[in-house]
């Protein structure tokens, strides 16, 4: 399959997750022909949308567009561009609503630029920090940083590595970002009581992180990778071509050198014994991703481990509102309670309009 008849398969549940009907979405494609940069390329198509939509101030629309025209990743000057302007639309509706602010963080390995809402240093609250795939940007949870406050509590959300804005790599030590995330927001948020919401590969990061790092109190997760997914030889081959493409892109692997960089991600027993917290797990019976084996792993050794599965791909996304009804209840009942239940529901929207784009088919 061309390049860009994988995008027009995998980018519809994208689309629909930014609020474009698939009946839109067909009618945009039907005009694209190519990967390439040109007008009828799938950048400059979706680049052209998002223009119109910025010039006439409509920047949350705008921001998705771009958000599209850069998918998977940006290898290209035009989806360069692109990324650019998704941040910058991003950055104006930020802006005009007042409660959204930049969270940069400085490591070794490169920048890690976040986005939160709900920081302060008189009235300090527990932390959600959210992050999705190997695919998703910061941007596209808008809809969970705008409801987040109803929650009493603070929301980071972050990109993993080499998404978006990360300027770092993806490696075996990416999971240290997420305790760097928390020490910078340490004096406006209560941060020994952070949970994750952390979809598909960054559930990995995080609980790898909580082995080490105390402060992560729960994690709730829908298909995160653990070790088989990283370490048999003949399940890596079987990956849909679009996420080994990323992947390898992501961790600057040498062409053909993915399948050995990948072992090192693997958990181990004793790193997974070692997770004293809650992880509550979304699996998929066909998952193309993950295999089951990861998933009967994490339930025998991970004593806070609560898996529930469902007949479908990678994420389960024909049980979309099942999934988000269950991913933020696990949240509710691993801070303390089910409290706040009207304000629940519509964070539970959020959280399902920011997973399908979290998610997507991509991983």
């Amino acid at each position: 399959m061309e390049v860009v008849d994988e995008l027009k398969k995998f980018g519809e549940t994208h689309a629909r997750a930014q609020q474009i009907t698939p009946e839109r979405y067909r009618e945009i494609c039907a005009g694209i022909r190519d990967d390439g940069e040109g007008p009828d390329s799938w950048v400059g198509r979706w680049s052209a949308l998002g223009d119109e939509f910025a010039a006439a101030g409509g920047d949350l629309d705008a921001c998705r567009h771009y958000n599209l025209a850069r998918l998977p990743y940006a290898d290209s000057p035009a989806k360069v561009e692109a990324a650019r302007k998704c941040v910058a639309a991003f950055s104006r509706w930020a802006e005009a609503g007042g409660q959204i602010e930049r969270v940069t963080v400085e490591t070794p390995e490169g920048t890690v630029r976040c986005w939160a809402t709900g920081l302060s240093e008189v009235r300090p609250q527990p932390v959600l920090l959210a992050m999705g795939g190997i695919v998703s940007i910061k941007e596209q949870w808008a809809p969970l940083l705008a409801k987040m406050p109803r929650l009493g509590m603070a929301a980071v959300v972050a990109e993993m590595p080499g998404v978006g804005e990360n300027t770092q790599r993806y490696s075996p030590d990416s999971w240290k970002m997420l305790s760097g995330i928390l020490d910078a927001v340490a004096d406006r948020a209560v941060v020994d009581r952070t949970y994750a919401m952390a979809l598909s590969f960054s559930g990995h990061l995080a609980m790898r992180c909580a082995v080490a790092d105390p402060r992560i109190r729960g994690i709730a997760t829908v298909g995160a990778p653990v070790r088989d997914t990283f370490t048999d030889a003949a399940w890596k081959r079987q990956l849909p071509t679009i996420t080994r493409n990323t992947l390898t892109h992501l961790a600057g692997a040498e062409p053909g050198g993915l399948d050995a960089l990948l072992t090192g991600f693997a958990l181990g027993d004793e790193e997974l014994s070692a997770l004293e917290i809650p992880v509550n797990y979304v699996a998929s019976k066909r998952d193309e991703i993950i295999p089951g084996s990861d998933v009967r792993l994490l339930t025998r050794l991970v004593r806070g481990a609560r898996v529930i599965e469902f007949d479908d791909e990678h994420a389960s996304p024909n049980h979309a509102a099942e999934v988000q009804a269950w991913v933020v209840r696990s949240i509710l009942r691993m801070r303390g309670g089910n409290a706040l239940p009207r304000a629940a529901m519509g964070v539970a929207g959020a959280v399902l309009r920011a997973r399908r784009a979290a998610l997507g088919l991509f991983a």
